[in-house]
């Protein structure tokens, strides 16, 4: 009874004598009040009400595109990640990361795990303006991102450092009110530099101003003024807030970059050979230095190709971690096993070593036949031992169909680019790499240019392709990036989106709406293998795994067949 006429007793728990609920708790402590505060159910945060769901800002956008499932790391019931991890794992390995290295989360969360205070976490911090930035002084906020540099200004990648005594981190608060006032070389020599890159691809007055503060801070910070950037310099900024990719976009068009950030492959073949300290896997050791120096020139030819003889082209990155993959457990049973160089190898040994299991095997022969192809073209081996060796082939499914209610389902999706790429995919069979680097310039008069493919679009195509071009017209429309795909990442820029972009917030995968197309078609046609090629682009082989299942009781597609031509 707010008011009386008793007075309300003190709260049980904590004692105090404002704001009486019921059941002998104040409104902060009694459960079922709008003003109790508890822990976020995604990441743990303390500091959310009931009124929100029990849910923090970052988790609320987290949910949206993320689906649920287990955590691997934690095994808490939550929405995860790519790499099947919660939210909260994820930010506590972002906590120990080294900068240009990827999070390890297994050993961040392995002890324990660090909460935090809800809607604080990244928070963009505001900084008072200091007393001397005037609009009267030559330092105003009005011209400090259009000075001149001074005539003759050049940066060497070659400048003397002095090596840090102690490595300490500045105080972010200082950093960020001397960025405020701060001028170099640096700054005036890419003012101009940076806002033609903006002009040109059609970067917002924020994000300019955004990638100009991170230069600031960055000059800021380095040691050595006049000496050129490292791209790990500039990664190691996140602490501080600092805009790392669109950063690095104007360093390397300054011609400023020293590109020491090492690619996903580089960082997997680091793990699997190089680290001495062991993986994940089970290895550990180093190898021996021989051994080492190949399987680096083995990357090295592998990623950049090669003119000397035997020549060779460039392979794509996501292949050469299929080699590695193979290749890693025999490398490092044969290093155990006190080999020294690959020189030592039989044909003996390397069919020993090859794994059961077919996949594996097959992995496996495809690494170990370009390892020797390349250590035997350098005179590095004495003879080739995989030569010879059959190949084990590969082990394929049978394909089949997806419900068809679930295709409907992501076919009507709110979201204009999932509903886009299952359209494309739903009635044309484009595969994820061709939907990814697909352009604008491709789709012309309602029809699909695809190489030597000339694809009339199906009208539930048109039609999502139409609401798909009016929101990225409303959300970027001064996006210079070419592909018909685009996200937040990559409108700044003229790179595809990643092959995860849209399909993480749908229930579908590409290659498995893909193959539900193909397989209509086959079952339609009555097994006309070569209208698949035509329409599709299959080959010979790649269709024929499709024939296989016209005879299948549960892939029988009823209705009258489709006459051939």
């Amino acid at each position: 009874m707010p008011g009386g006429p008793f007075v309300a007793p003190p709260c049980r728990r904590c004692g105090s004598h404002d704001d009486y609920f019921s059941q002998g708790l104040c409104s902060r402590c009694h459960p079922s009040s709008p003003e109790h505060i508890d822990s976020c159910k995604g990441c743990l945060a303390w500091g959310v009400y009931p009124r929100y769901n029990w849910t923090c800002w970052s988790c609320k956008w987290w949910q949206t595109h993320y689906r649920k499932g287990t955590c691997a790391f934690c095994g808490r019931e939550s929405h995860i990640s790519e790499q099947r991890a919660c939210r909260l794992c994820l930010e506590n390995a972002r906590l120990e990361q080294t900068p240009g290295r990827a999070p390890d989360i297994a050993e961040a969360n392995r002890h324990s795990q660090q909460l935090f205070l809800a809607n604080m976490l990244f928070k963009r911090r505001a900084t008072p303006q200091p007393e001397y930035v005037t609009w009267t002084r030559r330092w105003s906020l009005k011209n400090k991102n259009q000075l001149p540099h001074q005539p003759g200004t050049r940066f060497d990648d070659q400048a003397p450092e002095q090596l840090a005594l102690f490595d300490m981190a500045p105080d972010p608060a200082v950093l960020r009110q001397r960025i405020l006032v701060e001028d170099s070389d640096l700054t005036r020599y890419c003012a101009a530099i940076l806002a033609d890159h903006a002009r040109r691809y059609g970067w917002s007055v924020r994000q300019r101003n955004a990638v100009m503060q991170t230069l600031r801070m960055l000059q800021t910070v380095r040691p050595t003024p006049t000496a050129k950037i490292r791209a790990s310099d500039v990664v190691a900024l996140r602490r501080y807030d600092g805009t790392i990719s669109s950063t690095i976009d104007v360093l390397a068009e300054a011609g400023l970059l020293i590109e020491d950030v090492p690619t996903r492959v580089e960082k997997y073949f680091t793990a699997k050979f190089t680290d001495s300290d062991g993986n994940s896997d089970g290895n550990s050791g180093a190898l021996p230095p021989l051994m080492r120096r190949h399987l680096e020139l083995w990357l090295q030819i592998m990623l950049g190709g090669s003119r000397q003889s035997p020549r060779q082209l460039p392979r794509d990155p996501a292949t050469v971690e299929v080699h590695i993959r193979g290749i890693a457990p025999i490398v490092q049973a044969w290093a155990e096993a006190g080999y020294q160089s690959f020189a030592e190898v039989t044909h003996a040994d390397v069919v020993a070593a090859l794994p059961t299991k077919q996949t594996e095997r097959h992995f496996a022969e495809l690494g170990l036949k370009s390892l020797f192809k390349i250590l035997k073209g350098r005179k590095l081996v004495f003879a080739n031992p995989t030569r010879g060796l059959k190949p084990t082939p590969v082990a394929t499914n049978i394909p089949l169909a997806v419900d068809p209610a679930l295709i409907r389902a992501e076919l009507s999706s709110p979201n204009p680019a999932t509903a886009l790429a299952v359209a494309l995919v739903a009635f044309h069979a484009l595969s994820l790499s061709q939907l990814r680097h697909l352009l604008l310039t491709d789709i012309v008069d309602g029809r699909l240019h695809l190489g030597r493919r000339d694809i009339p679009l199906a009208a539930p195509v048109r039609t999502r392709l139409a609401a798909w071009l009016d929101h990225r017209n409303r959300t970027w429309p001064n996006s210079a990036n070419p592909h018909l795909l685009i996200n937040r990442r990559t409108a700044p820029r003229l790179v595809p989106a990643g092959p995860n972009y849209p399909w993480l917030g749908s229930a579908l995968r590409a290659q498995a709406l893909r193959e539900d197309r193909i397989l209509h078609e086959i079952h339609a046609t009555g097994g006309d293998v070569r209208r698949l090629c035509d329409l599709f682009g299959l080959s010979i082989s790649g269709a024929t795994r499709y024939l296989g299942t016209i005879e299948h009781p549960d892939l029988r597609i009823e209705g009258p067949r489709v006459p051939r031509k």
